[in-house]
């Protein structure tokens, strides 16, 4: 019995104490005055999310049907058609060639079929100018435009931008359902777009998806900002709209990044703050009027760096903005900018990437002024630039064309081939007033290679005068022989005041 009132009093004395932890645990979360359990909020300080100006009905699903019926009417399909050419090949020498003294092999003619791309456009003004990728209608002789209606038309490339990859392209008539044009700067991150064009040549096509980045860089084009979306882009799409809610054009979908080459998630639009600024070039000079900041530089902090990079950069004591790798001579930041210098800002706004600081440089024209506020020995500093061409002057830059030589040409004939044992070339045929007759060369060159590009056709010699035209030097070196077997060589100026 005294044994039982022992284990019963050392029970009593055991819910005593447990009476006591748990009235200290209770005098914990139960404060006089509070009556209630602390919430997670309180417990951890968090932020309490606002809703300011929504209500229960503005944040539904959005609806888009507005946006799509608006939308397919401003939005073309673009076919491209590359003519059959006649080329000659080299082909390789074997042991009969080199048997009967001809080392260099033989040559055969070699008909290329016809090609024929597809991409999409966009309608930006009423009387018919068109805005699509340049790689749409890269190279193409013939260009076919079909409207959402069922009308074709054929179509002229106006100009072209590969350093964007935006080409302009004109249909003739008038009261064509042009789009609005949006702002793309003020897109934000998980805002609705949709992505209209023609893949896989179904016709018009709309998909939804939101914007998932913006100012992306891919290291595609040479300058870009793309605007990164999962609205589903596939091939065809190139050339088409990205809208948001209100049916405004906000980017020029460009391209998809899918290791399969369909869609696997994202694609990439180019932004109107960019298209605005070089089509309005493309139609009033021929070509965009491109400032460049005249600088070479990299992005602040990325793990892909080797550790020597990463503890340069840690050094400077910021980790977001451009790194100034190089400043190039005669550029617009010479004796401005120094090399290690962070740019922070452009023009006003936040530069944190160099596919930024291209977006926001694109807008400006050499001869405009700009500040730049950069980060040098641990502190802010602000500048003010005066911005450059490539050529490294403020004068505006046009396309050099084929009359600016004053010659005509023609490819070689197989007979002058033969005797000249040549594979190609490009005879200048007649000279008058131009850059040909004052750089010296004489009637019946021929010109095998101009600034290291084999010539086998009058557009060869084109394509070396546009890329040659937009050069620093604007220069065009052309190497060749006459038919008596005499070689030139020759400095072409295509320079414009």
């Amino acid at each position: 019995m005294k044994k039982t009132i022992k284990i019963a009093l050392g029970m009593v004395a055991v819910i005593a104490v447990s009476a006591v932890v748990a009235g200290v645990t209770t005098y914990t979360f139960l404060r006089p005055g509070e009556g209630k359990e602390a919430t997670f909020n309180e417990t951890f300080k968090t932020i309490s999310p606002t809703y300011a100006g929504l209500s229960s009905s503005s944040v539904q699903p959005v609806d888009l049907t507005t946006a799509a019926e608006t939308t397919v009417n401003s939005v073309v399909h673009i076919m491209a058609i590359q003519r059959s050419r006649v080329q000659t090949v080299q082909v390789q020498p074997d042991f009969f060639d080199f048997f009967f003294g001809n080392p260099r092999g033989r040559e055969r003619q070699v008909e290329t079929p016809e090609e024929r791309g597809f991409g999409s456009g966009v309608i930006i003004s009423k009387d018919g100018y068109i805005v699509t990728n340049n790689h749409v209608v890269e190279d193409a002789d013939e260009i076919s435009v079909k409207l959402h209606d069922g009308r074709e038309l054929k179509g002229r490339v106006i100009g072209t931008d590969p350093t964007t990859d935006l080409a302009l392209v004109k249909i003739e008539g008038d009261d064509f359902p042009a789009i609005p044009i949006g702002d793309s700067e003020a897109l934000k991150v998980g805002e609705w777009v949709l992505a209209v064009g023609n893949p896989f040549n179904l016709g018009s096509t709309v998909t939804a998806g939101i914007v998932s980045a913006k100012a992306r860089g891919l290291g595609a084009n040479t300058v870009e900002s793309f605007i990164q979306t999962d609205a589903a882009i596939n091939r065809g799409n190139s050339g088409g709209a990205l809208v948001n809610v209100k049916g405004e054009l906000v980017g020029i979908n460009a391209m998809l990044y899918s290791p399969t080459g369909t869609y696997s998630g994202y694609g990439f639009a180019i932004p109107t703050s960019i298209m605005t600024k070089v089509v309005t070039d493309l139609k009033k000079y021929g070509t965009v009027q491109r400032a460049v900041l005249g600088i070479e530089g990299r992005d602040m902090g990325k793990e892909v760096y080797p550790d020597e990079i990463r503890k340069e950069q840690k050094e400077l004591g910021v980790n977001e903005g451009v790194q100034v790798v190089n400043v190039l001579e005669g550029g617009s930041s010479y004796n401005v900018l120094q090399k290690n210098d962070v740019i922070l800002k452009l023009g006003g706004k936040d530069v944190k990437t160099m596919a930024e600081l291209q977006g926001l440089l694109v807008k400006y024209r050499p001869g405009d002024k700009v500040s730049v506020t950069v980060w040098r020995d641990k502190k802010e500093k602000n500048f003010t630039i005066t911005l450059k061409n490539t050529q490294g002057t403020t004068k505006v830059v046009k396309n050099a064309d084929m009359e600016l030589l004053g010659a005509a040409f023609r490819e070689v004939s197989d007979d002058l081939k033969e005797q000249l044992n040549l594979g190609y070339g490009l005879q200048v045929t007649a000279i008058e007033d131009g850059r040909i007759a004052d750089s010296g060369i004489r009637k019946g060159f021929i010109i095998l290679k101009a600034n290291g590009k084999q010539m086998h056709s009058v557009q060869d010699l084109e394509n070396a005068m546009k890329t040659a035209s937009q050069s620093p030097d604007q220069v065009l070196f052309m190497t060749g022989v006459y038919p008596s077997g005499k070689q030139g060589y020759y400095a072409v100026d295509l320079s414009q005041e």
